[in-house]
């Protein structure tokens, strides 16, 4: 097994000599996102590089949540049952209890350039990185990056209490924690760029946040995704209050009902729909989350009133 892994190794670095910069027995590289971690193994040190959104995100660690080991193949090509097409950059396909997904770019060709299988559970997971879509590129590959790192996290969070939500995170003073959850255009860069004007606060996110139970308490965590207002923090925080963010006049929260939160979160939410099991863990979640957490509606003017008529708000 080793004189076969240090064989291929040999030809890796004949074949790509950029991406084999440095090689030993195995390298390793490890991030946490939203509570979940994640181990990365490879032969070079390359395959382990994390990306700089998951730069801040790494973490130093021997154990994760979920393991992943970096190989590579010579080429690879579509087969088995589709399940799901995202339009643009990955496919998924089931066989079994096994998830395959496909990552495909315009600029490497028709074939997968990489391609992760993974167990139902989300705990072990293999990454396939194509040789032919990468040999003569002026550039090096990123196996972690996006949407990888995403879907990964994304799916993990259907076994444990816990959801990725469209939204900005902000620490207020007091370490207070509100969310404010919207589609897009919705108004999250900017509420983002109105509460930066007060000091004391901490953006976790502009754009995605994980929301997770932890110890019987809600807590909110950023995430490497970012939006507009590229905000992206590892920190976390107690979640005290949620709005759903409308553009309108007068500043008015309105609280919503437990049937209704639900609602306006799952429609905001980054869930697997194709998979019933994964709708039903997600609005299992949700329920228990707008049971312990207030929910509001907020009508709220882009200014920084906006701010204020939070700061000052008790339920």
């Amino acid at each position: 097994m080793l004189t076969r892994e240090f064989d291929m190794a040999a030809d890796l670095e004949r074949a790509l000599p950029v991406l084999c910069l440095q090689r030993a027995a195995e390298n390793r590289s490890s991030f946490r996102v939203g509570g979940v971690s994640v181990g990365v193994s490879g032969v070079c040190s390359q395959d382990v590089a994390l990306v700089p959104s998951l730069e801040p995100f790494r973490i130093d660690s021997d154990t994760s949540d979920i393991c992943i080991r970096v190989e590579w193949a010579a080429s690879l090509v579509p087969a088995g049952r589709e399940v799901f097409d995202s339009g643009s950059l990955w496919r998924l396909y089931k066989d079994g209890a096994e998830c395959r997904f496909d990552f495909s770019s315009a600029v490497l060709g028709e074939r997968p350039y990489k391609r992760l299988f993974v167990g139902d559970g989300f705990k072990r997971a293999t990454l396939q990185m194509s040789e032919e879509c990468f040999v003569g590129r002026p550039f090096a590959p990123d196996p972690l990056g996006y949407p990888l790192d995403e879907l990964l996290i994304m799916h993990r969070l259907t076994q444990e209490r816990a959801i990725e939500l469209h939204s900005c995170g902000i620490i207020g003073p007091h370490g207070v924690g509100n969310l404010f959850v919207g589609h897009s255009e919705a108004g999250k860069s900017t509420t983002t760029r109105l509460w930066m004007a007060h000091k004391g606060t901490e953006v976790l996110s502009d754009d995605r946040i994980i929301v997770r139970e932890q110890a019987g308490q809600m807590l909110m965590y950023g995430t490497p995704w970012h939006g507009e207002a590229q905000f992206a923090s590892p920190a976390s925080a107690p979640l005290k209050r949620i709005f759903i963010l409308e553009q309108g006049l007068g500043n008015r929260p309105y609280r919503l009902s437990p049937m209704q939160a639900v609602a306006e979160l799952f429609a905001r939410s980054f869930v697997p729909f194709y998979e019933p099991k994964y709708v039903d863990a997600a609005l299992d979640f949700l329920q228990a989350l707008t049971e312990s957490v207030p929910v509001y509606r907020y009508v709220f003017e882009p200014n920084q009133a906006a701010v204020e008529r939070v700061l000052n708000f008790s339920d």
